[in-house]
């Protein structure tokens, strides 16, 4: 099983309403509501350490694919299964594509600017917002091309538009929550939104997902990308049920104890 806190390995869990917490790296102390079992908070600055390094690997990338570019992203040591650095990734990927398949953009200024905007999308607003950041970066994505503005008329509904195409896409297949699959789901809509409204289009090959064996909560073959990989599948799936009998466990020998 792929372990989630970047403290102690434990599964993550999400809380009701925010609490304050202290961030186990830097000690800045914030509102939020998730943290690993063991009470670790890591701040959405702390878990995209090195995001930075997504404008120099696009700057050199010249692929018209986006998922190939997300996949190379998705690679890097700063990514990790789940977290904001998607927020950032997903849009990044789709404007070095658009500028590669010959959309009229100054890349690097484009991916400075997701950056700027990427790094505001909180962690975990999938499910307390109801808004993915995914979809989110896909609608940045469109916004930066268009030179969108709140006081913009076409391209203000356009962003909108490809807004809620994704988070269409994301809903229907529902949760729990993937950053992978919602990055995919995302582009795939971005980049058929682009060819209809823009008149750009980029490439996009066959999506395997290669992740599912990290991923505690896989949805297998309900996700559209699940690779079918039978071994690897049946023994995560038997990790994951002796970590939780593990800590249920521990629970009921604890409340012995002190009962």
């Amino acid at each position: 099983m792929k372990e989630e806190c970047l403290i102690c390995k434990a599964p993550l869990e999400y809380l009701n309403e925010g609490i304050e917490m202290e961030c186990a790296i830097c000690h800045k102390k914030e509102i939020s509501t998730a943290r690993c079992v063991n009470g670790h908070f890591v701040c959405d600055a702390c878990h995209t350490q090195g995001i930075d390094q997504i404008i120099g690997a696009c700057l050199k990338n010249t692929s018209k694919n986006p998922y190939e570019i997300i996949s190379r992203l998705m690679a890097l040591p700063f990514c990790h299964m789940h977290g904001p650095e998607h927020h950032i990734m997903v849009g990044s990927a789709l404007l070095t594509a658009y500028k590669n398949a010959g959309g009229d953009i100054d890349l690097s200024k484009a991916l400075n600017e997701m950056q700027a905007r990427g790094r505001k999308v909180p962690g975990g607003i999938c499910g307390f917002w109801g808004s993915c950041g995914a979809a989110i970066s896909s609608d940045m994505f469109i916004s930066i091309v268009t030179g969108a503005t709140p006081l913009s008329n076409q391209e203000w509904g356009m962003s909108n538009l490809m807004t809620s195409r994704s988070l269409h896409a994301i809903g229907t297949v529902g949760g729990p929550r993937c950053c992978k699959r919602n990055s995919y789901l995302a582009i795939t809509e971005a980049l058929k939104f682009a060819k209809e409204n823009l008149g750009v289009e980029m490439e996009l090959s066959h999506i395997r997902c290669r992740h599912s064996a990290q991923n505690n909560q896989c949805i297998g073959k309900r996700c559209p990308f699940f690779e079918k990989q039978e071994g690897a599948y049946v023994l995560q799936r038997i990790l994951v049920l002796h970590r939780y009998l593990n800590r249920l466990d521990g629970v009921i020998s604890e409340s012995i104890i002190t009962s």
